[in-house]
C-alpha cells in the first residue's frame, strides 16, 4: 500500500466515525475539536491518529472495512504506511 492510498483509507475511516456517531468519542480521546479536524484532515500524522483510534475496537475495524469494501487487515497496513506506523507493537 502506498501513502496516498493509506491516506484515503484513513479519510474514509474519519468519515465512518462521523456517520456512526463516534466522532465525539474520537474528539474526547484525542483532545481535538471539529475545527482541528477540518484543519488537520489532510495531514498524514493526524490521519495516523484516526487509524490508531479505529484500530482499538474490532467492531470499528470491521465497520470501516465493510463500508470501504476492504479486507480487514487493510487498516493495519494503511497505519503502517503513515507516520508513526512503523513503531514496534508490544502486544
Amino acid at each position: 500500500m502506498d501513502r496516498n492510498r493509506a491516506e484515503l483509507v484513513a479519510l474514509g475511516a474519519l468519515g465512518w466515525l462521523a456517520e456512526n456517531d463516534l466522532l465525539d468519542a474520537f474528539m474526547n480521546a484525542s483532545g481535538v475539536d471539529q475545527d482541528t479536524i477540518r484543519a488537520a484532515a489532510g495531514q498524514p500524522e493526524f490521519l495516523g491518529s484516526v487509524l490508531d483510534f479505529v484500530l482499538m475496537d474490532d467492531a470499528w475495524v470491521r465497520g470501516v472495512c465493510d463500508a470501504q469494501a476492504l479486507p480487514y487487515e487493510q487498516l493495519m497496513r494503511a497505519r503502517m504506511v503513515l507516520p508513526g506506523g512503523d513503531l514496534p507493537h508490544w502486544t
